[in-house]
């Protein structure tokens, strides 16, 4: 009975929530608010909240339509459903976090972003707290010189989960809008500094 259940949690359940979530998308009113700006630079790290994360593949996909892009997705047993998910949406994945796998993680988007493909990364994933921001995100910005895109997706109409993250699935047939800001450099900023810049960008536009 384990191993169904193990079997429908990993397989048949991404399969049908990627149906789901392109059915939602689809359905919607759309308006993507995008960079001014063109992007110059082969690489970039994309990063948002992880109560925003469902309908951010389409967001990025707005903007960076051929790009590679892997997302770091936390090494617990619940991760290889959010893999498979993401996976038939276009987006690759890098098992790890800051609290498992996550020098392995570390070591593999640093990597990734050498050989010219984008990163996308959760701050305050996988446990919070809430739009907090972790040092990895700093770490990585500045150990390979990367500059950061910060993305939100804001709902009028949505169901929102009584988890920590309270994480935002949108009705059918809402108004979504998508935004997508400049590319902005860490590399001049402290840590404690940087962490506050990345926390301020990504709050301008979040959810509530």
């Amino acid at each position: 009975m384990k191993r169904l259940l193990r079997y429908l949690q990993i397989t048949v359940l991404p399969f049908i929530l990627q149906l789901f979530i392109r059915f939602i998308y689809l359905s919607s009113k759309k308006t993507f608010h995008l960079p001014k700006k063109e992007l110059k630079d082969k690489s970039y790290l994309i990063a948002f909240w992880h109560g925003e994360l469902i309908m951010q593949p389409f967001n990025f996909k707005k903007l960076r339509k051929k790009q590679k892009i892997s997302a770091m997705i936390s090494e617990h047993r619940d991760g290889e459903a959010i893999t498979r998910t993401v996976q038939y949406l276009g987006i690759n994945s890098l098992r790890g976090s800051s609290t498992r796998g996550g020098v392995k993680a570390l070591i593999g988007a640093i990597k990734e972003l050498k050989a010219g493909n984008d990163i996308a990364i959760t701050p305050d994933g996988p446990k919070g707290p809430r739009h907090s921001v972790a040092d990895g995100i700093v770490l990585i910005a500045q150990k390979t010189n990367t500059k950061i895109l910060f993305l939100n997706v804001k709902v009028d109409n949505y169901w929102q989960f009584k988890s920590w993250d309270k994480f935002v699935i949108p009705k059918p047939f809402s108004k979504i809008d998508f935004y997508i800001s400049e590319a902005y450099s860490l590399d001049s900023m402290e840590n404690e500094d940087a962490k506050s810049f990345v926390q301020e960008k990504l709050l301008i536009n979040a959810m509530k």
